[in-house]
């Protein structure tokens, strides 16, 4: 139960994160539309974000969750603070010279990552670097919040870091509707809100550390014992625990060739993914990391297995119906929030293509978040390496095959190859972190599996043919009145929901089934 309020809590507080993210992402819409300006911000924001996702809540939070845990089980109150203080300084002063030198090189720096507006169009391109001497700082304060927050989140405090991603989207949203009209270029007032936010959101988190005392000076420590077992594990980690986010970074450098726009509608699918991903998985990920390393600090390998168990249960209970939801739904989705001022039919059509692609792969991306900490947790960074190194090979490989496919056959969209090979790539990593986790003897499934794949899988059919027969051509929807569509998705969202969940409960599902980490055979 207690697992189960942490993660109704962080997903809560997330909720309310996608919701303003979904508004910011409405505005961004109407007052920027999809081309030159947005496609320029998406790569200036995508490169700070990549690195915050890669290094601060992936490697990073990996690394240091476990060490801080046993830390906290087995030393005292003065050790953590030191280990803190330590490590915080360490991570500042790294990131602050990273900082500089990419600042100081930001033309090269998008040339790596999004080497096609050098070649094709170069107007993006300068627009893109000029953004990027705004936004890169951000990596430096968000990698600090990221810190505290597994700091809290260890102290089982989840709903402050969890929240405080609505700082950022209050941020873009303010720079879009009040700072933008009294610029040159509008669209680098998002760039000023982005550094802005960086600030707000650490800002945010010092009082809840306050609180549990931990809130301790940065120091430099590089040969702290503590910080030198971070960063032996971090450094496997870079890689193993974010090749989702490397996956998307080849697809904007790939995108970056192709028409103008394909970055923009790259962004949005993305964004519709990340809210269940967000909500749920990653919520549910956070939650279980700091659980499995108690397990394995106490050598309790039962405990340990019992948790993964019930985790992957929750993934398959509500993973797959978001899964199937977001492939009908796709157009509709689009169609409700974005379509207006300057983002048009073909926009949702385009983006559309893309989301029904990553929404085939939401079951692969959220088995991913929730597979990791059970390697994490046991403080084993190399098997998620050798695994992220085959998922990369797939996603490079499957990215030209399918790209060139569609370009090949003039097939409107090649975008979505991209999105079809990050798919492709989530269920091989996923499969090989399950398989590894079997073979360490890590984990072994618990009874009643059979039971629940049948009845989740009955369930979501009948969602499925409910969500066929009612969404109706996606013409119909883009003819219709905002007020008209909202009131269609809701009626579709809630009407699949219903149907899902009544097939699963006639067919003997019940909730207190899921409610411990042991369930019932």
């Amino acid at each position: 139960m207690g697992l189960l309020r942490s993660t109704a809590v962080t997903g809560g507080m997330t909720l309310v994160s996608r919701i303003t993210g979904f508004l910011r992402d409405v505005v961004f819409a109407n007052v920027f539309g999809a081309g030159v300006g947005t496609d320029a911000f998406f790569v200036a924001f995508k490169i700070p974000n990549f690195l915050r996702r890669l290094f601060a809540e992936g490697a990073f939070a990996q690394a240091f969750v476990p060490i801080l845990g046993e830390y906290k089980a087995r030393r005292d109150l003065a050790a953590v603070r030191d280990l803190i203080s330590h490590a915080s300084g360490t991570l500042a002063v790294l990131l602050f010279w990273l900082t500089v030198v990419a600042v100081a090189a930001s033309p090269a720096v998008v040339t790596l990552f999004a080497g096609g507006f050098l070649l094709k169009h170069p107007d993006t391109f300068e627009l893109t670097a000029a953004m990027l001497r705004l936004t890169f700082p951000y990596i430096l304060f968000i990698a600090l919040t990221a810190l505290a927050g597994s700091v809290l989140n260890t102290w089982g405090r989840f709903a402050v870091p969890a929240v405080t991603p609505v700082l950022l989207n209050l941020c873009l949203i303010a720079a879009a509707l009040w700072l933008a009209p009294h610029m040159d270029q509008p669209v680098m007032a998002l760039a000023w809100g982005v550094l802005l936010a960086g600030v707000v959101q650490l800002a945010f988190q010092f009082p809840a550390l306050a609180r549990q005392g931990l809130l301790v000076r940065p120091r430099w420590g590089w040969r702290h014992e503590g910080v030198q077992r971070i960063i032996r594990l971090m450094i496997p980690a870079l890689f193993g625990s974010s090749v989702m986010q490397i996956n998307l970074l080849l697809d904007t450098l790939i995108a970056s060739f192709l028409v103008t726009g394909s970055v923009t509608w790259l962004f949005y699918a993305d964004r519709m993914v990340e809210f269940p991903l967000g909500v749920f998985g990653i919520a549910l990920a956070t939650v279980i990391l700091p659980s499995l390393t108690r397990s394995h600090t106490r050598d309790e390998p039962e405990a340990f297995a019992r948790t993964l168990d019930w985790a992957l249960r929750w993934v398959i209970l509500l993973g797959v119906p978001a899964a199937v939801g977001l492939v009908l739904l796709a157009g509709p989705i689009l169609a409700t929030l974005f379509l207006h001022g300057e983002f048009g039919a073909l926009d949702v059509r385009m983006a559309s293509l893309a989301l029904m692609a990553y929404g085939l792969g939401l079951l692969g991306f959220i088995l991913v978040k929730v597979l990791a900490p059970g390697y994490y947790a046991r403080q084993d960074t190399r098997t998620p390496v050798k695994v992220g190194l085959i998922a990369m090979a797939v996603n490079m490989t499957a990215n030209v095959v399918f790209v060139l496919a569609l370009l090949h056959y003039e097939v409107a969209g090649a975008h979505m190859g991209l999105a079809m090979a990050t798919t492709l790539s989530s269920f091989v990593n996923a499969l090989l972190l399950f398989r590894g986790l079997r073979r360490q003897g890590v984990y072994h499934a618990r009874p009643g599996w059979g039971r629940l794949a049948g009845q989740v899988g009955l369930a979501a059919l009948a969602m499925g043919v409910f969500l066929v027969v009612r969404v109706g051509p996606l013409a119909d929807w883009m003819a219709a009145g905002i007020g008209t569509r909202a009131l269609w998705l809701a009626e579709a969202v809630a009407g699949g929901g219903l149907v899902y969940f009544a097939v699963l409960l006639a067919t003997g599902w019940r909730p207190a089934m899921l409610r411990r980490p042991e369930p019932s055979p």
